[in-house]
């Protein structure tokens, strides 16, 4: 076995055990806390309901593992054994190795390597979040949602990796650094495009109806200067029981999009104050801070992108025959950087956790004075936590990891204290 595989085997077993150990510590720190409701919360939730978001944990854990495992299995197999160049020259034979052959190619690949994981999509829809109550999806539903993400992929996609691909054969040396400005400018139409074309092919999303809630929402808009075109109404119950709210856009493509299972579960003033939170990342910078990050990330990834196209030994390595001249010899290099990311940036997970927490305690801070008190604020998350069988006792080292949002008791702890 050569030196990269040595490495790659090293990274996986690394990230899995990690995962794993993580997983383990949080379901067991909280399971260590299920006889009895703890006292900062016995004033919203009863001890059948925190025991069941504890199972729920649990059962989430043990189905995450098993995934993982499966995951990791399947990406050894894939990579170890030459499957990955095997199909690539399969489908490269079928659709040559032209530009828009070549992207067709890095396309089926990347949807082949998909079907494995389905049963485990299917399992965790129709078995985990159902036995919890959460799943409203029906199977015919997540059939066409499934070929309709097919379909936008390859309408969306297929372009952009030919365009990427013709970039590398005609733009020289620094091919990267314009492969990166053509996909961090599709981000940005897609910050506007995306609710606007894309989220209504999938879900209703309607104006809110005329009444009190609305016009209470739009002053709270209006008194935070957020000027918003419409408030529309997401129909997130036919899929989920889980609730959500964020706007999107910017300038005057800016939309307010509430689920409506957050609309049945919330009294005005916690909407508001829900509201509020969304409005305080737009007004505090937080978007653009997110998406510099967002470039910056996206930057260095297409410079090792840029390092790897020149790297023989990469490709070697996985069983690839020596990378060729021009745009073909990219799509391998694609191939394998797509499926080996993950075992990087995984370890940079904490960084992004902590930025975007910080970025939290901001916007609660701003919902917290813009409604005048924080107890709107703090019920509104309260009843999120306890509706979403949210896990109410993380493990600090767990969620310093996977926590993009810092935990309720810290939420309300820094809440209370700035009040």
């Amino acid at each position: 076995m050569n030196t990269v595989l040595v490495v790659f085997v090293i990274l996986l077993v690394l990230k899995l055990g990690t995962g794993i150990v993580l997983d383990l510590l949080n379901v067991r720190y909280a399971q260590a806390r299920a006889g009895e409701v703890p006292e900062s919360f016995r004033d919203f939730i009863d001890l059948p309901t925190y025991q069941k978001s504890i199972e729920y944990t649990a059962a989430k854990t043990r189905f995450g593992i098993v995934s993982d495992l499966y995951d990791a299995a399947v990406l050894a197999l894939v990579l170890l054994l030459g499957i990955l160049p095997w199909f690539y020259e399969l489908f490269s034979a079928w659709f040559g190795y032209g530009i828009w052959g070549q992207a067709l190619v890095l396309f089926l690949v990347g949807l082949v390597l998909g079907i494995p994981s389905m049963p485990f999509d299917y399992w965790s829809t129709f078995h985990l979040e159902e036995r919890f109550g959460f799943n409203k999806s029906t199977k015919k539903l997540w059939i066409i949602d499934k070929i309709k993400g097919t379909i936008l992929g390859f309408a969306i996609g297929y372009p952009l990796l030919a365009l990427l691909i013709y970039l590398v054969s005609s733009a020289g040396a620094l091919w990267w650094v314009w492969g990166f400005a053509v996909f961090f400018l599709f981000q940005l139409v897609m910050v506007v495009a995306y609710p606007m074309f894309i989220m209504p092919l999938f879900n209703k999303l309607e104006p809110m109806e005329e009444g009190d809630l609305k016009t209470r929402l739009f002053a709270l808009a209006d008194r935070t200067g957020f000027k918003a075109q419409t408030i529309l109404v997401l129909d997130g119950s036919k899929r989920s029981g889980h609730s959500n709210a964020f706007f999107s856009g910017f300038g005057r493509f800016r939309r307010i999009v509430l689920y409506d299972t957050l609309i049945e579960q919330m009294e005005p003033d916690e909407l508001e104050a829900v509201l509020a939170h969304e409005i305080g990342h737009y007004k505090l910078g937080h978007i653009p801070k997110m998406m510099a990050m967002a470039a910056l990330t996206s930057f260095g990834m297409f410079a090792v992108l840029g390092w790897l196209a020149n790297a023989d030994w990469f490709v070697q390595a996985f069983h690839f025959s020596a990378a060729q001249e021009g745009q073909i010899g990219i799509v391998p290099v694609l191939l394998l950087f797509m499926l080996l990311s993950g075992l990087v940036t995984f370890w940079l997970s904490p960084l992004s956790s902590r930025l975007s927490r910080k970025h939290e305690y901001e916007a609660d801070a701003f919902a917290r004075d813009a409604m005048g008190s924080y107890a709107p604020l703090s019920q509104a998350l309260r009843k999120l936590h306890k509706e979403n069988l949210s896990n109410l006792t993380p493990h600090p080292i767990y969620s310093s990891f996977h926590y993009s949002h810092p935990t309720l008791v810290e939420r309300e702890s820094s809440l209370r204290v700035q009040s």
